[in-house]
C-alpha cells in the first residue's frame, strides 16, 4: 500500500503535464507572480514565461485535479484578464521538482 503524500504531489504515474499559451492582459499585471505562488501552494511544477507577442507560456505538471483548476485558482487578481488559453498534453517530466518563472 502506498503512503499518501500531503504536499499535493502524486506518484509520477498519476501526474499530468500540460503546455499552455495564455492571451489577454497577462503581462505586466502580476500573472507570472500569481502563477508561481499558486503553483507552489498546490504542489504544481513547471514554469511560466513571457513571450514576445504579449502572451504567457506555461507548463504545469502535477495532480490532474489541481492542474485542471489552476486558472480558476489564479482568478484572484482584478488586473489579470485571460481572453484565450491554448493547451496540449505533454509527457510527464519525472526529474522536475520546482515551478519557476522566466
Amino acid at each position: 500500500m502506498k503512503a499518501r503524500i500531503d504536499n499535493g504531489d502524486t506518484p509520477d504515474s498519476k501526474k499530468i503535464r500540460r503546455h499552455y499559451v495564455v492571451r489577454g492582459r497577462v503581462q505586466g499585471v502580476g500573472f507570472r507572480y500569481t502563477a508561481y505562488y499558486t503553483a507552489r501552494a498546490y504542489g504544481i511544477t513547471g514554469y511560466a514565461k513571457n513571450c514576445y507577442d504579449g502572451s504567457v507560456e506555461l507548463e504545469l505538471q502535477g495532480n490532474p485535479d489541481t492542474v485542471n483548476v489552476f486558472f480558476s485558482l489564479m482568478d484572484t487578481s482584478r488586473y489579470i484578464s485571460i481572453e484565450d488559453i491554448e493547451e496540449r498534453d505533454m509527457p510527464v517530466d519525472p526529474d522536475e521538482h520546482y515551478f519557476r518563472t522566466y
